[in-house]
């Protein structure tokens, strides 16, 4: 892509978050976006066929917002605990923007089949992008992963992302109080039972969800192939 071709796209982007921001998943239409960045209707949907392709964008820039936030927090040695409450609280404070439109929005992702999921094929490079810094806030921390669940728990952590992010959509609270004391409490909860899993009398449990979890990811790859 040219140059020119770039500032379009990130103009397109850029104008698109804007808007979402303000006004409303909702609210906001094709047509809009393309008068506000200044580009013709044609020429917008040459590099966006719709909305949903834009949400991806809104994806991808709050994975890496995230991960520039989150990797310079996380403590080289320090506890599990510790480390994901960092990574989630970086991911409510870089997600705060958005908080206002996030119901509406909410409607559109949350069926399986919609190209807006996060688990959809199309929000693959976000979501790897996300289990990446789970992985990475496993990796600073002092606390051993089980080997049955090493290949499968940072997916296990993003999933409780997913759902602190569930519940701090529907969060009325002043800024989202609830979901902060959530993820106070919510860490070292995790924390707690990744360590119970190395004990004998937890391995049968924990080999049955690292079936579980090689079995949907197996599905995923086959889907993306």
């Amino acid at each position: 892509m040219s140059s020119r071709g770039t500032e379009t796209r990130e103009k397109l982007v850029d104008t698109a978050l804007r808007l979402f921001r303000d006004e409303g998943f909702q609210s906001t239409t094709m047509r809009r976006i393309a008068s506000e960045a200044g580009v013709s209707l044609g020429n917008t949907y040459y590099y966006f066929a719709s909305k949903d392709e834009l949400v991806h964008e809104l994806y991808l820039v709050v994975q890496r917002d995230h991960r520039d936030r989150a990797l310079p927090l996380l403590r080289q040695g320090g506890s599990l605990a510790e480390n994901l409450k960092t990574v989630l609280h970086s991911g409510l404070d870089v997600m705060t923007p958005y908080h206002d439109f996030g119901g509406s929005f909410l409607q559109s992702a949350l069926p399986t089949t919609s190209r807006s999921s996060p688990f959809s094929v199309e929000s693959t490079d976000a979501r790897a992008m996300a289990i990446d810094l789970m992985r990475e806030a496993l990796t600073a921390s002092h606390q051993r992963t089980p080997p049955s669940l090493e290949k499968q728990l940072p997916t296990l952590l993003w999933l409780t992302y997913m759902g602190v992010t569930l519940h701090w959509v529907t969060d009325s609270s002043p800024g989202q109080a609830r979901t902060r004391a959530l993820v106070d409490g919510l860490a070292p909860v995790v924390a707690k039972t990744v360590n119970l899993a190395r004990l004998p009398v937890a391995r049968s449990l924990v080999g049955d969800v690292a079936k579980l979890m090689a079995k949907v990811t197996a599905r995923e790859e086959e889907t993306v192939r």
